[in-house]
């Protein structure tokens, strides 16, 4: 029964942490810029889809770097040159262009990896048990995944709390005009946050 509540506890931790993950930025893009972006899911899976390519071609360790930045740079560009000039149209416009792009993702993902499920194994330096509590094992690897998201969410709040970019952001969601008056380019920290 023990060991039953403790990993149940703990695998219910890395999970809400991996929705912590997908949800912080739809939380961040939603209440700074008002964008119910519902493409947000779509850029998630390209990121895990990038990630499987990457680490085919050079390994999991580059693969975990660059397909979130390939992700953020691709996200920025969507924002600078699609949701930017659907803005001024109002609500309904970026729901309709953020539901169109998520449909654009899913098919060009279908075209590139095909509709069948890929096979992306644990990286053999995390495939192994960290610790076994009775008879039941706990991975390595769901607990490098529970330490990213912690991370993220450390990062995050350090990030939005303590840092004059974080005071910047919360700023500019609230008086984008005085942002602006004192210098710094609103939408080029709009840009940041989607991506």
């Amino acid at each position: 029964m023990l060991e039953y509540v403790f990993f149940s506890i703990l695998n219910s931790l890395v999970l809400g942490m991996l929705f912590f993950m997908l949800s912080s930025g739809l939380t961040l893009i939603f209440s700074m810029m008002g964008v119910l972006n519902c493409a947000h899911a779509s850029f998630y899976i390209l990121g895990a889809y990038f990630g499987y390519q990457i680490t085919n071609m050079i390994g999991f360790w580059p693969a975990l770097i660059v397909a979130p930045l390939l992700v953020g740079a691709l996200g920025a560009l969507v924002e600078r040159y699609g949701l930017r000039t659907v803005h001024k149209y109002g609500h309904v416009a970026e729901l309709l262009f953020t539901v169109g792009l998520f449909y654009i993702i899913e098919e060009s993902i279908n075209l590139i990896w095909g509709r069948n499920a890929v096979t992306y194994p644990i990286p053999a330096v995390l495939d192994f048990p960290l610790f076994t509590f009775f008879s039941t094992q706990f991975s390595a690897y769901r607990m490098f995944m529970l330490l990213i998201s912690v991370g993220m969410f450390v990062g995050l709040y350090l990030v939005l709390t303590r840092t004059r970019i974080g005071l910047i952001i919360q700023a500019a969601l609230t008086h984008p005009d005085g942002v602006s008056a004192l210098g710094h380019n609103v939408p080029a920290v709009f840009m940041m946050v989607f991506g």
